[in-house]
């Protein structure tokens, strides 16, 4: 008689003890692996059970019966749960009280079916312990209503309010006022906010340490208001237009503590003004200036010469001139990163003379620097051993040798654009296979490569999780094969437009069990076979990009809607997809938030409408062909309206 699987595992569980499981649970940092190890027996879902701390579902349903459930709860991200309204809001705090769970950290980007009353509700059943909330991308749906009820939370030490296209100032001084405890702060494309609410909130909140005001319809005079903070370690100000100099001389006369500047894309500020900032803040650590006026002259690297501790430094689209990088490069041993994309006048001599100093770099982005050749990719190797990160985007003068270089000396590179470099060939690739750490690689546009190329990665390079190989017209099924074994740890793949492919193809990606993002515009030889088989083994797939796939029948959108229960976004633009395959999809696939429509020959516009009624429970964005808006009813529109979705017409 068989003995049962409990038994059976007992006399060796017995040697360890709650704890030692436990510390064994912490080490599991992968989702899968922990999912593996609660299904081992009885005794370890319990451990999961007590030791889990974070909730990320994604789907509604016994969401209050989980809550009870894990009772050392302290995280709960409903930014991936579809149907979030009212009622559930409702259920969820009352779960949480009942049970008396400290939550912390609260999770509602674009949660944009809440009311609020519903966000008042859900916020105040978390408030005595709640520390952050991300509310951000409610676009229109987040006003200064909404802002007075996340104002409850008194204790709130972290908001993220991202394209909160609706709150003012009012809603910004109740946060202020009732939230003085905060410590980090995002307010980025809040467009309507101004320099009153910006100066309310520098007198109410004096502990911010990290605050981005990114976008925001801000001038000079708000960064004498923010100098004002005496613990503010992170400025982001991306595009902040109306930001000059003087903005940055006020900045170095105050803010004792910051650490971090990003001014990126400030077209008011020059040189000089960074200058300033940098005599008055020595200990800098992270200093962004990519995309201003800045250029890099004397002056600005006599100064960076005084910035001891400065890690990362980027000044993409800088002017420069070969004489500049002598001075830069006597001080930079502490640069861990740097940007230097599109820079005007950068080629191999500047390039050089810059790495001799940075042995501990380790990111590097020299993107669209088309003057960059083999040369400079060996001052590269030669010096940067410890490169993790190499951006080589349109460097249209690098070839096999660079790769050949990189792959002797630089062991550790775990990421690599070589996105539209048209030198990079097969023989590149078997080079750059020696780098048995890739893990993210783009050869997007590298219409010299083929299978035979992606065999080398494939070999060796079995640690690849992200691969882009967008229009590579070469690289089809052969190479797939063998990629599906070699690198199966595969989750993000892009192979649009990659013309080789056919039904063969896909049967190899649906092999990829790990994949959760794929890219396959343009695939006209892939049926409906095809992606059958990617529906059939890709089941953690998420998104998914199918434009002008004209070729592919509704048996394959058949078995997307029934294998595909996790899908949260799809583009089935210019798809031969007809009113039954479109009314599949959109009413199985329960966790679907994002869909691209446009242009669909064989859906009717009853079809359009069944549709989207079967999804607007769940739906948070849709995009439709513009006489879409002038076809589909009134009632359609406004019933996803009220449930919270945002539709783009194209």
């Amino acid at each position: 008689m068989p003995v049962p699987e409990e038994e059976e595992c007992c006399p060796i569980l017995s040697l360890l003890t709650d704890d030692l499981l436990t510390r064994i649970h912490s080490h599991l940092p992968d989702p899968t692996h922990r999912k593996s190890f609660r299904l081992v027996c009885q005794a370890f879902h319990q451990v999961d059970l007590l030791a889990r701390t974070h909730l990320r579902p994604l789907r509604p349903d016994f969401l209050p019966t989980l809550i009870a459930r894990f009772s050392s709860l302290q995280s709960l991200d409903l930014s991936v749960c579809p149907r979030l309204d009212d009622s559930l809001a409702a259920a969820i705090s009352a779960a949480i009280s009942a049970h008396r769970r400290r939550l912390k950290v609260l999770g509602l980007s674009r949660a944009t079916g809440l009311t609020p009353l519903g966000l008042k509700t859900l916020v105040s059943g978390c408030a005595p312990y709640l520390e952050a909330v991300d509310a951000s991308y409610w676009c229109q749906r987040f006003g200064d209503r909404e802002a007075l009820a996340l104002s409850f939370a008194a204790g709130l030490k972290e908001l993220r309010l991202d394209k909160s296209l609706a709150v003012t100032d009012v809603g910004l001084a109740r946060i202020a006022v009732g939230c003085p405890c905060l410590e980090r702060l995002s307010l980025k494309w809040c467009l309507e906010i101004t320099e009153l609410g910006v100066d309310l909130l520098a007198k109410k909140c004096l502990q911010l340490k990290f605050l981005d005001i990114s976008s925001l319809k801000v001038t000079s005079s708000s960064l004498s208001s923010i100098a004002m903070l005496p613990k503010l370690e992170s400025l982001i100000m991306v595009g902040c237009v109306s930001v000059d100099d003087a903005g940055l001389l006020s900045l170095s006369n105050g803010c004792p503590s910051l650490k971090e500047v990003d001014m990126s894309r400030c077209d008011g500020i020059t040189s000089a003004g960074l200058c300033s900032l940098i005599k008055g803040h020595p200990d800098l650590l992270q200093l962004n200036a990519s995309h201003c006026m800045v250029a890099l002259t004397f002056a600005l690297l006599d100064a960076l010469k005084n910035l001891k501790f400065l890690n990362v430094f980027r000044v993409d689209g800088a002017r420069v001139c070969h004489s500049t990088f002598q001075t830069i490069n006597t001080n930079r041993w502490s640069l861990v990163e740097l940007g230097l994309s599109k820079c005007i006048g950068l080629g191999d001599f500047g390039i050089t003379w810059l790495i001799t100093g940075c042995a501990n770099l380790k990111v590097l982005n020299l993107s669209c620097c088309d003057s960059v050749t083999d040369a400079a990719i060996a001052a590269i190797a030669g010096s940067c051993i410890k490169l993790r990160s190499l951006k080589l985007e349109s460097c249209g003068s690098i070839t096999e040798e660079s790769l050949e270089l990189l792959s002797s000396s630089c062991f550790l590179l775990e990421e690599l654009d070589l996105t539209d470099c048209c030198g990079v060939n097969d023989m590149a690739l078997s080079y750059l296979s020696r780098c048995t750490e890739l893990k993210f690689l783009k050869l997007g546009l590298c219409n010299n490569i083929s299978d035979k190329g992606l065999i080398y990665i494939a070999l060796k390079c079995s640690k690849i999780c992200e691969l882009d190989l967008y229009c590579c017209p070469d690289v089809g099924d052969d190479g797939m094969a063998v990629l599906s074994i070699g690198c199966n740890r595969l989750k993000k793949l892009n192979v649009s437009y990659c013309s080789s492919f056919t039904d063969k193809g896909m049967e190899y990606i649906g092999r990829l069990e790990e994949l959760c993002e794929l890219e396959m515009r343009g695939l006209m030889n892939v049926t409906g076979a095809g992606l059958q088989a990617i529906a059939a083994g890709c089941k953690r797939l998420t998104e998914l990009d199918l434009k002008h796939c004209g070729n592919i029948q509704d048996s394959g959108f058949w078995a997307l809607a029934c294998y595909s229960k996790n899908m949260r976004q799809i583009n089935l633009s210019c798809c031969a997809i007809s009113d039954v395959g479109l009314w599949m999809i959109m009413s199985n696939l329960s966790c679907l938030q994002d869909a691209k429509l446009v242009h669909l020959p064989n859906v009717s516009v009853g079809g359009f409408e069944v549709a989207l009624r079967a999804c607007s429970l769940q739906l948070k964005k849709v995009k439709l062909v513009v006489s879409l808006k002038f076809s589909l009813s009134h009632e359609v529109l406004q019933l996803l309206w009220s449930r919270g979705c945002k539709v783009r017409w194209d």
